[in-house]
């Protein structure tokens, strides 16, 4: 039976799909059997993400599909190690069904308390339904300066959260990489890819954990 690691977000544009993506390439990478299903049916970025890498044809090849359900998709999961669902761009009630259907459920935010609030309220929603914190992790992005990113990861860990380690930095070359098909930890520098590693071998470890 795949692992299921879910990402969903309160507000769009946030990183969901950026993060789903760089996941799907580190675990392909690593030999896994891997799958995306998008369910942000608007905006299918998961989707137009793979036309894209299968145009430049690069490895590791990913599966991307998109579904309108979490059951939908966790019922076409067979066969593969891991599913990755990319949620819809806003919270609804497909959210509370993605949680219960998930291993892990991975929410990207960035550091201002504009972000960092409603995120926050969004995991004591799913807490309140009966989703355990320990399956509640946040994913720091677009972060300025390692203060914010300090002073984020406080305010999180405060809520009652787990945030991952690292933090993905606001970079042109984030996504100029991804309009060609790639992946954050594939970018033309090395820095910025092994910044973007650590936070991807970060939940990683969850998943394996």
């Amino acid at each position: 039976m795949a692992a299921v690691v879910a990402f969903v977000s309160q507000k769009g544009g946030v990183g969901k799909s950026t993060l789903a993506r760089a996941l799907a390439r580190e675990a392909a990478a690593g030999e896994l059997r891997v799958k995306i299903a998008d369910l942000d049916t608007q905006q299918g970025t998961s989707v137009d993400w793979h036309r894209a890498r299968l145009g430049i044809s690069i490895e590791p090849i990913v599966s991307v599909e998109a579904f309108k359900t979490a059951s939908q998709a966790l019922a076409a999961a067979d066969g593969f190690d891991l599913l990755i669902i990319d949620g819809p761009a806003r919270t609804s009630k497909a959210t509370l069904e993605i949680a219960r259907s998930s291993s892990l459920v991975v929410q990207p935010t960035g550091a201002s308390l504009d972000d960092l609030r409603p995120a926050v309220r969004e995991y004591h929603a799913l807490v309140k339904e009966g989703i355990p914190t320990g399956r509640l992790v946040f994913a720091l992005n677009r972060i300025g300066t390692s203060a914010e990113e300090n002073d984020a990861r406080a305010y999180l860990t405060e809520a009652g959260y787990n945030v991952l380690d690292g933090s993905i930095v606001e970079r042109p070359a984030y996504r100029q990489a991804q309009n060609q098909g790639l992946s954050i930890t594939e970018t033309k520098f090395s820095g910025l890819n092994q910044r973007a590693d650590t936070l991807i071998q970060s939940l990683i470890d969850k998943v394996a954990g």
